[in-house]
């Protein structure tokens, strides 16, 4: 009996090291980031209290009742604001058009909610979508994906490559090709659109002019420092995700296999582990104080090594995706006038490189 137990601890450990060979990414960690001066606004309070009221929305249920009862908190967070666009309902793609006064259909965004793969949906991100709109001047497709664990983890992959593809050709008012494309999200909207821009330019489409991440999710392996060293200052990832750091990374990434289906070192789940090379303009938002924080400053030190202008602007103290909470959060505020000065940029470098080079 003992050589049995032996022999399939053996075969766990070698299928392992062979299914989850992973690339050391700690040089990484090397690179300085600044963060920038100041503390956060007395508002950031009220946000604080916001995200108990999110844990508590869910406190004592479990499985597809929790999940439910999140849901349901995330759609109501966009209650209440004075919002300047028109929301459009599409089935096909299923999402909805964020049309702002005044905007240009033919400039459009492409918006990947978070919520971890298994929530979040187009309402619960208006805060986001509707600011966007309005800053940028363009039409703002916020994207219905298909979520876990009702559809694989692939499906809504898919439903973002194919909502791409469709935008390059269509505006809200029907068939009208782009003239500026922009791919954005959040979190697990932020790991799929960096996932998006690197399946763009290995098929041959047209690549986004920009892209844009907030908070991204750029490693399931969970290998990055901040997943650990950042749990007690994350209000929000910490307490959902914070009992993760006392599981042995292999049982998680077993676990994440199993229930995403695909590798969590794959680089359609894990963007970091990718070709990073020929990628548009990036910018990457995130907070000093949150887990997933070196997953942000490893993607752009890997990508800027690789020659892609990827930019990571960081903020103190702030909870994870605080954009979301504009117009409450100065924070926010200053989040979306970055967002609005390095659009400005990438379209005044591409007016002086017609063919797009930077």
């Amino acid at each position: 009996m003992l050589w049995i137990i032996l022999a399939i601890i053996v075969f766990i450990v070698a299928a392992t090291l062979l299914l989850f060979r992973l690339e050391d990414l700690s040089h990484l960690d090397q690179d300085d980031y600044p963060v920038r001066d100041g503390k956060p606004s007395n508002a950031n309070r009220e946000v604080l209290g916001r995200i108990r009221e999110l844990g508590q929305s869910s406190k004592g249920l479990r499985g597809k009742a929790r999940l439910m009862a999140l849901r349901k908190h995330m759609d109501e967070l966009s209650q209440g604001l004075e919002l300047a666009s028109e929301f459009r309902h599409c089935e096909s793609p299923r999402g909805e058009w964020v049309i702002a006064p005044g905007c240009d259909t033919r400039r459009r965004i492409l918006y990947i909610h978070g919520g971890a793969w298994a929530a979040g949906s187009p309402r619960s991100h208006r805060a986001i979508t509707d600011r966007l709109s309005q800053i940028t001047r363009a039409a703002v497709f916020a994207l219905d994906y298909r979520l876990m664990p009702e559809n694989r983890f692939m499906d809504g992959v898919r439903d973002c490559r194919e909502a791409y593809t469709w935008l390059l050709k269509h505006g809200p008012e029907g068939p009208e090709s782009a003239g500026f494309m922009v791919v954005a999200g959040d979190s697990a909207g932020g790991s799929h659109t960096l996932g998006l821009i690197a399946w763009i330019r290995d098929n041959g489409l047209r690549q986004a002019d920009a892209a844009i991440t907030f908070s991204p999710s750029t490693d399931l392996t969970l290998t990055a420092p901040s997943n650990r060293n950042n749990i007690e200052t994350d209000p929000l990832l910490g307490p959902a995700f914070g009992g993760l750091s006392k599981i042995p990374l292999p049982v998680i990434w077993w676990a994440t296999l199993a229930a995403f289906r695909v590798s969590p070192a794959s680089p359609v789940a894990s963007p970091l582990r990718g070709d990073l090379r020929d990628l548009p303009p990036t910018l990457i938002q995130a907070s000093d104080t949150e887990m997933l924080l070196d997953n942000a400053r490893r993607y752009a030190s890997k990508a800027q090594a690789a020659g892609s202008p990827v930019t990571l602007h960081t903020w103190p103290g702030m909870v994870h995706v605080w954009q979301i909470f504009v117009p409450l959060l100065p924070e926010a505020e200053e989040a979306f006038q970055d967002i609005k000065s390095f659009l400005e940029q990438v379209e005044s470098g591409s007016r002086m490189h017609p063919e797009g080079q930077t």
